[in-house]
């Protein structure tokens, strides 16, 4: 009996480590069941999206609390911190099926802000939720419009560009076109233009008129396939897609200063708010050049070279076949290596893109809101600047969104913000008509000039000096490659004529001497002013001879007098030097005008002005006469007579010139009197100009051969 009962024993006690252990998993359970209920508590965030994923299509939007709960939940977090990339797939899908019905669309669009990158995979599926054509029209138009936002942002765009079939069948769309353009236009690449799609704008354009966002789409595709697109397009095209971030741009602002260097972000995304919403002014914290990153997917079965894994131009030879331009144009500009693969493929949709990116930072940033003056935002503006300006020299020739913006921005500055970069951006302007120069470019730097000081005029005078340089440079490359038009850019299908390219520089150079006439005479004929000048004039008397070009303008008598006339040595020297050389270029002007039976001619009355210039200057430094009657300087004698001066008629030769005088009284103490000790001592001082003009003119050498001890009133 005992060995049952014990048995009995044996026998109840597994149900009870049974019962045991199944009460110890219930509470196992329900402790993991409450452990996640708090946890849920303290991630509200997760729970909300979770929700949301689980919408489902018919669900009651109106008056349903818990949506509108765990909705105002997410919508707080993508304002204050962003959203992560899987979370914008989800809430991207609820919005566009309209499981939440068509307010939360709109609503879920507007603040879908990623704090990361944005996954491809995502748009595509948008693309699908747009061809289903459930969304009202406003949905749809304001989904491309964030495509068109966080572009940059999306983390790989192979597979878009795969749907470029489905993106353009949308550009029938009336509402939608402008914006599908433009996302077209940052989509295509060389296999996506085809004839069909070429005849479909054009018909559109026939409906809708000549558009910009047409225009523009249809320069891309003619640098493609020039065979393709007969329609002749303006070669300065106004910028044909407008800014669409405004309903994301503050937004986005705030994630990208919480989220600082944790992406790489657009330049025209990253904005700074001010603190005032009354004014426009914004700090340029964002204006910085994008490093170089690929456009395409690491991982991708494309045989591809990134521009970033460059480290030597061997490097760059090896792979330009095989280079794929970066995923942001304007990291080309920090890179040399870039620089040079730009220069030497020649690639027109590079240059586009390159420019479309340049000309939206440059109105945005400088036009729209323009730099408020503070140390922090004018340095970072220099910098920017300044690396364009560098680009622009590697390539030696100017973008022409940079003309287009400064032809916009010299109207509204000031003269003083960022002086030394806009100037030298101004220098690289290229050839233009000379019917545009009055209205771009002389109108706005003729009110600046005459209402600032002498030194801005100075960099005016330096700037148009530069300018001409790098115009009649061009024009001597043309003329040695025996064309007879002028390309006004390397990406520019436009030519000018030589007759034309002489009217623009005839322009420039008089447009100058007028500059200079009367800042010389508003400055009392500042000595760095009248420098200044005659910098340009050296320049001016040699466009025969060093550039090869059969045009000779003489300096007005606002210039040639001041400078005749000067108190310091060096302008008179500089002078001589003008006067040599212009005697230099006509003498051999007109002697090819002769062998060649006039196949260019120079004015006679050119002829004349520089006769009477040089008399002028002969009779006043050589025959001590300077005022001759006739001439252009007579004055009256009784009125001369009043000043009482001894001999006035000589006061203006070698010896009594008061740019000479010193020298003059130096040599008498150190020498003596001798007539060819003078000369041979005042051009032992360096004054070049001069004594090519002297021995030119008058046939006298400084040699000491002679003992001539003649003064300059006895020479002939």
């Amino acid at each position: 009996m005992a060995d049952l009962s014990n048995l009995a024993g044996l026998g109840s006690d597994p149900s009870g480590e049974i019962d045991s252990s199944a009460s110890s998993a219930n509470n196992r359970s329900l402790r993991l069941a409450e452990k996640e209920k708090r946890k849920g508590e303290a991630d509200p965030f997760g729970l909300a999206v979770k929700y949301l994923s689980q919408v489902e299509a018919g669900t009651v939007v109106r008056g349903n609390d818990e949506l509108e709960r765990n909705m105002l939940v997410v919508e707080t977090v993508a304002l204050s911190k962003g959203l992560p990339s899987e979370v914008i797939t989800v809430l991207l899908d609820l919005a566009l099926s309209l499981n939440a019905g068509t307010g939360n669309c709109a609503r879920v669009l507007k603040f879908l802000i990623p704090a990361t990158v944005v996954p491809q995979e995502a748009i595509v599926k948008g693309v699908s939720w747009l061809c289903v054509g459930k969304m009202p029209m406003n949905a749809q138009v304001l989904f491309v419009r964030w495509v068109l936002t966080v572009f940059d942002l999306i983390d790989c765009k192979d597979n878009l560009r795969s749907i470029y079939g489905f993106i353009f069948s949308f550009v029938t769309e009336e509402n939608l076109c402008p914006f599908i353009c433009h996302l077209l236009y940052l989509l295509t690449m060389r296999e996506h233009v085809h004839p069909y799609r070429v005849r479909k704008l054009l018909d559109i354009q026939a409906k809708m008129g000549r558009q910009p966002f047409l225009t523009q789409l249809l320069a891309l595709y003619k640098v493609f396939r020039p065979d393709l697109v007969t329609l002749s397009l303006p070669s300065r095209v106004r910028t044909g897609f407008k800014n669409h971030n405004s309903t994301w741009k503050v937004a986005l602002s705030a994630v990208q200063r919480k989220n600082k260097g944790a992406v790489l972000v657009d330049q025209s995304l990253s904005l700074d708010v001010k603190e005032k919403p009354s004014t426009r002014k914004r700090k340029l914290h964002h204006l910085a050049i994008p490093p170089l990153s690929s456009a395409f997917n690491s991982n991708s079965n494309k045989k591809v070279f990134c521009l970033q894994e460059l480290r030597s131009f061997r490097e760059l030879l090896e792979n330009i076949h095989n280079i794929e331009l970066p995923a942001q144009m304007g990291s080309l500009l920090g890179s040399a290596l870039a620089l040079h693969y730009l220069d030497c493929v020649q690639d027109e949709s590079a240059s586009l893109r390159l420019n479309f990116w340049l000309g939206h930072s440059l109105q945005e940033e400088f036009l729209l809101c323009p730099v408020d003056g503070s140390s922090d935002n004018t340095s970072e503006a220099c910098r920017f600047l300044s690396t364009i300006l560098f680009s622009q020299q590697f390539l030696q020739e100017g973008f022409s969104s940079t003309e287009s913006f400064l032809y916009k921005f010299l109207s509204v500055w000031d003269g003083c913000l960022l002086r030394p970069q806009i100037l030298d951006l101004l220098s690289d302007i290229p050839l233009m008509p000379s019917f545009y120069m009055h209205k771009l470019l002389f109108e706005p730097l003729k009110q600046l000039y005459f209402t600032s000081t002498v030194f801005f005029k100075c960099s005016i005078i330096e700037c148009l000096n530069s300018m001409l340089v790098k115009w009649l440079t061009w024009h001597s490359v043309s003329a040695l490659e025996g064309g007879l038009d002028i390309s006004l850019n390397s990406n520019s299908t436009m030519t000018m004529t030589l007759s034309g390219f002489m009217d623009s520089v005839m322009e420039l150079v008089r447009f100058v001497g007028l500059l200079a006439s009367e800042g010389l005479r508003l400055e009392n004929c500042h000595v760095l002013l009248l420098n200044q000048t005659l910098a340009f004039y050296e320049t001016v008397c040699d466009m025969f001879l060093k550039y090869s070009l059969p045009l000779i303008i003489m300096p007005p008598a606002g210039v040639f007098y001041p400078a005749l006339f000067a108190t310091d040595s060096v302008s008179v020297d500089r002078l001589g030097y003008i006067m040599y050389r212009y005697r230099k270029n006509l003498t051999l002007a007109k002697k090819q005008e002769q062998q060649r039976e006039q196949t260019f001619h120079i004015s006679r009355n050119t002829y004349k002005e520089f006769n009477r210039n040089l008399q002028a200057m002969v009779n006043s430094m050589w025959n001590s006469w300077w005022c001759i009657p006739g001439s252009d300087i007579e004055i009256d004698k009784d009125l001369i007579s009043l000043s009482k001066v001894p001999e006035p008629w000589c006061r203006f030769d070698l010896i009594h010139h008061p740019a000479l005088f010193s020298y003059a009284i130096e040599f008498h103490q150190r020498t003596g009197k001798y007539w060819n000790w003078y000369m041979e001592f005042l051009f032992n001082q360096g004054f070049d100009g001069l004594n090519n003009f002297i021995q030119t003119n008058t046939g006298h050498s400084s040699g000491l051969s002679s003992q001539d001890d003649r003064q300059p009133t006895s020479q002939p």
